[in-house]
């Protein structure tokens, strides 16, 4: 059995005059949120083989911020093709993995996110998917076992979701800000 995990980076500044939206950094309760995600990664006790990274500055940081709350580093690598992937691209690139890896963790950014774990878990009532369904917020984290022995075995509606994780279920002070 094979574990995907997909984290959205945290919240970026718009308000930062960058040239492009690539170099786009977090803004402070981005980084608030990764650390808590961090930290709430540590007490789950999740652990990645392989971790694949959008090279997106926002990306770079929430990844740095959540190793500062998980206590030691994520090792990601860095692919471009995660940069505002769809998620047919997002597919391809689970479908690659070394066989060798039981626990892959991408980290990247919607829609991409988002409609990968509805195309995967079943459209069923559930609590969980209910919830990504309605949003899939930034540095939330979304858990799925696949009951396949290849990555690239993985099919639409193959997954079963295990976890959504938001910020604000962490800490509700980084719920939305119109809360």
């Amino acid at each position: 059995m094979k574990t995907l995990t997909l984290l959205r980076h945290a919240k970026s500044g718009w308000d930062d005059a960058v040239p492009r939206d690539l170099d786009r950094p977090l803004n402070p309760k981005g980084r608030r949120a990764a650390q808590a995600m961090g930290r709430e990664i540590k007490a789950m006790g999740l652990d990645f083989d392989r971790v694949l990274a959008s090279p997106a500055v926002r990306v770079r940081e929430t990844i740095e911020e959540a190793e500062r709350g998980l206590g030691h580093a994520l090792a990601p690598e860095w692919d471009r093709r995660l940069y505002l992937a769809s998620a047919a691209t997002l597919l391809d690139l689970v479908h690659e993995q070394d066989e060798g890896a039981e626990t892959l963790l991408l980290v990247g950014h919607n829609p991409g996110l988002h409609e990968l774990v509805l195309a995967l878990v079943p459209d069923a009532p559930g609590r969980l998917r209910d919830a990504v369904a309605e949003k899939y917020p930034t540095a939330a984290l979304a858990e799925m076992t696949l009951d396949v022995p290849r990555w690239r075995d993985l099919a639409a509606g193959s997954a079963t979701l295990t976890r959504f994780v938001r910020p604000r279920d962490v800490d509700p002070a980084l719920g939305p800000d119109d809360a």
